[in-house]
């Protein structure tokens, strides 16, 4: 039995769903962070419970062929990045590899598998970052979460946002520190400022300032907004996200605009859409296009289907394809995402699109209640994925094709497995990576309906 501070000689032969190497020590699982597949190394163990154990780096011995430098400084103490450490031709074998396995062993289908598609970028893709703002030594500061902990590792630049926005979180700092503005304090309850959270439309150039503040407003407003205009002439808003809740929810529902637009704008596979606050966009635009590619192939609609698009968020998914349907109808539980929706289809003239503001089980429901037959269903649910609900009234308005896109391959994987159940066989699937190095990846599957319940 392994013990605790025990050296023991491995060799990394896997890499676990959180980004750890997995390597066999007498029979045993050894989780060993910041490792690659090849890698021999001596670890130290940290950690022993009954069928597997969990080590860190003591002393590599020979590194593995995939290794690559890690290019950033704080790489292993903050929590974003897993896999800097691992060339990224390597990164997206692995990421295919756990959609599969997850389809696999979760779902127990086994589709034919697509070739995974790349980030046309690995570095500088993200079009959104929320930064906490804590502070640090007695000074307000920006950065990132440590993995697992609310502890804040400061960061002036990294390396997955667009370089101007290291030059607003550091304007926003000085108007902090100059008014005498107070960081939020978990703990306490007490400070003002909670998070930063940028989002920038890459084809416009536009963007969105937000402040999450644990308050009603901010001292001496026109300064923040001298600050941020000074370090950001691409500036199109600046918005206060009040948020007084002790929670750990980052934005809170109520929005004051103290300048400019309370939305920005992005152009995203062909249509101009509009981004409020908290709508939901992706925030690899270039893989995002990709992926609704790869969507609209497995759909291969006809020009008189209903396409019903759940979990639709800014309406994107329902929007790109609503020129190669007859209809479309999506849902959205946030209400400022369908203003959107609605607003973006309005003004692209995009008409024969409708968007309702409900929770996707529930509008599920009504529109079987109506008698609605879509010819096709797409679902892009968050991370804990569709429910059992939901895909039994899916299923009941059995449409021809499901095209399930998941940000979690476990859960799409549950899910494919329970509509297999009511009918329905995946027939294709393949992974998208819009999360480079990182411990995330996108996957898109197609599921048929092969009989009639």
């Amino acid at each position: 039995m392994l013990q605790k501070n025990e050296l023991i000689e491995v060799v990394v032969t896997a890499v676990s769903h959180q980004g750890s190497g997995i390597a066999r020590h007498e029979g045993m699982a050894v989780f060993i962070p910041f490792t690659a597949i090849g890698d021999r190394l001596v670890a130290r163990v940290v950690k022993v419970q009954r069928s597997l154990a969990h080590a860190i780096i003591h002393k590599l011995l020979e590194p593995s062929p995939h290794r690559v430098e890690e290019g950033c400084p704080v790489f292993r103490r903050c929590g974003g990045c897993s896999l800097r450490h691992m060339a990224y031709a390597h990164e997206i074998e692995v990421k295919e590899d756990w959609v599969r396995e997850n389809l696999a062993r979760i779902g127990g289908v086994h589709p034919t598998m697509d070739a995974p598609i790349p980030s046309p970028r690995c570095g500088r893709y993200r079009n959104k970052a929320q930064y906490p703002v804590r502070t640090v030594d007695g000074r307000p500061r920006t950065g990132f979460y440590s993995k697992r902990s609310h502890i804040l590792i400061p960061v002036e630049d990294c390396p997955l946002q667009p370089a101007f926005f290291a030059d607003i979180c550091a304007a926003v700092l000085r108007y902090m520190e100059s008014c005498g503005v107070s960081a939020y304090d978990e703990r306490s309850h007490t400070g003002l400022v909670r998070h930063l959270y940028l989002r920038h439309g890459e084809a416009t150039g536009q963007v969105m300032v937000c402040l999450v503040v644990n308050g009603g407003g901010v001292p001496r407003a026109e300064r923040l907004l001298e600050e941020v205009r000074g370090a950001c002439p691409g500036l199109s808003s600046l918005v206060l996200c009040h948020n007084t809740k002790k929670t750990n929810v980052i934005t809170g529902d109520r929005l004051t605009v103290l300048w400019g637009e309370e939305a920005v704008r992005d152009i995203l596979c062909g249509v101009e859409v509009r981004l409020s606050p908290l709508a939901f966009y992706q925030v690899n635009r270039d893989a995002a296009q990709l992926l609704y590619g790869a969507a609209l192939e497995y759909a291969d609609p006809a020009p008189g289907d209903l396409l019903l698009d759940l979990y639709c968020g800014a309406g994107t998914i329902g929007l790109s394809m609503a020129g190669r349907v007859g209809r479309v109808v999506g849902v959205e539980v946030v209400p400022q995402a369908v203003k959107d929706a609605r607003e973006t289809a309005l003004h692209s003239g995009i008409y024969n699109a409708e968007f309702i503001a409900a929770d996707a089980t529930d509008a599920a429901l009504l529109l079987e209640r109506r008698g609605l037959h879509p010819a096709l269903v797409v679902l892009d649910p968050p991370r804990k994925g569709a429910g059992a609900n939901l895909l039994e009234s899916v299923a009941r308005m059995a449409p021809d094709k499901v095209v399930y896109i998941s940000c979690d391959s476990a859960t799409l994987a549950r899910d494919c497995k329970a509509l297999e159940a009511q009918g329905y066989r995946v027939t294709r699937a393949r992974a998208v990576d819009l999360f480079p190095r990182t411990a995330h990846v996108e996957s898109v599957a197609l599921l048929r309906r092969e009989c009639v319940r």
